[in-house]
Parts: C-alpha cells; structure tokens; sequence
C-alpha cells in the first residue's frame, strides 16, 4: 500500500525535465508582485529591485515553456547567451538584469529562440496582460483571499478565465499570478500540473515601496 500511495504521488508531481528546444505545448506568463518578493528574498539579497526608489509593481518573473505536465529547462541552443548590455535593458521589466539572464538561461532557451526573439516575445506577453491597477493604489499591507487577486486579474482581462490563471503564495504572501498562454499569446487552460491556486484567505499583500 505504502508503495502504491508513494508511486501517485509522484505520478502527481510536477516534472521538470531536459528538453528539446522549440519542443513544448504552451507558456506560462509568471507575475511576481515585487514589494512581496522583496520581503521574502529581495532584501536579503539587496536585490537593486529593491531599492526605495524602484517602485515595481508586477514584474515578470518569466516567459515560461511548459509541457501539458512538467516543463523543460536548460536547454542546449545553438543561439548566443545575451550580453550584460542585453539583459541590462530587461531590468525594467524584469526587476534586474540578474533576473533576466536566470529568465533566458533556465527558461529562454528551451523555446528555441535566440535572446532578443525570446525577450521581445516575453515583453510582448506582459503587454497582452492588464496588471490590476488597484494594488498599486494599496498604502498599507493588507490581508485578502488568494481568490480576490485571481478576480482582479479576470475581470481587467477579457476572456482569461479562472482555469487559465492560477495565483501562487508563498510563507503567507501572494507570490505570484501565473497565466497560460498558446504559443500563440492567447489565453488557454492551464495544465493540471500548474493549475494549484492558493486557498488562503488571509494571504498578505505588501503595497508598492
């Protein structure tokens, strides 16, 4: 018995896996809320994102390929790694260039495109998405089911639907809004694997800095 609960588990895990660059199903677009992500890790590692005056919002965290379950990461490509002046200009949206390069050498290069493709498609994707522009408007951390910033982004984005966003969190925070996109950019339902909203109702919420 004890060996047949441990095999479902694992049949049930998310998988990440070596892949073949340009071979996956869809994207996840992952929105990270920076002030949150700052409190968790950020500062401790004075993350320039950080900084008093960065005044982040939803940053992207990444573009990610992704299988109907698991994902593929690492990727051999044949296309050059971006220079510092390269992903330099990714900050912005990214948070830092650190980021940015961690975004194209784990994820980036398994969609088979070279950097600057793999960014501007990225920047492209954060477009399509309307940010709710109420959490920018918090003056203070407050606490709010998970289920309210999925709401949020549904109804500022139409046609998403709740099967094609999930809302992560993280020690108590909102972490981060995860949506699933065709290669295409358009909205689509999230694998089981990436479906896994996070059912607090008490989850915290840093306003902007």
């Amino acid at each position: 018995m004890r060996h047949l609960l441990a095999a479902l588990l694992i049949s049930a895990s998310p998988v990440a896996a070596d892949g073949t660059a340009g071979e996956f199903d869809y994207y996840v677009l992952a929105l990270s809320w920076s002030a949150n992500w700052c409190t968790l890790e950020g500062d401790d590692r004075n993350s320039p994102q950080c900084e008093p005056d960065a005044e982040f919002g939803w940053v992207l965290h990444g573009l990610w390929p992704q299988y109907e379950r698991g994902w593929p990461s690492y990727c051999n490509t044949n296309h050059r790694n971006p220079s510092r002046a390269d992903t330099g200009e990714q900050a912005d949206l990214y948070g830092s260039s650190g980021s940015a390069w961690h975004q194209w050498n784990k994820h980036g290069q398994c969609t088979g495109l070279s950097s600057d493709d793999y960014y501007a498609l990225a920047g492209e994707a954060y477009d399509r998405v309307t940010r709710p522009s109420v959490f920018r408007r918090l003056s203070s951390a407050v606490t709010l089911p998970a289920s309210v910033v999925e709401q949020a982004f549904t109804t500022e984005n139409e046609g998403l639907d709740a099967d094609e966003i999930t809302i992560t969190c993280r020690s108590g925070y909102i972490q981060e809004a995860r949506i699933c996109l065709t290669r295409d950019l358009e909205f689509r339902q999230c694998g089981a694997d990436v479906i896994r909203d996070c059912t607090l109702d008490d989850a915290l919420f840093e306003p902007m800095r």
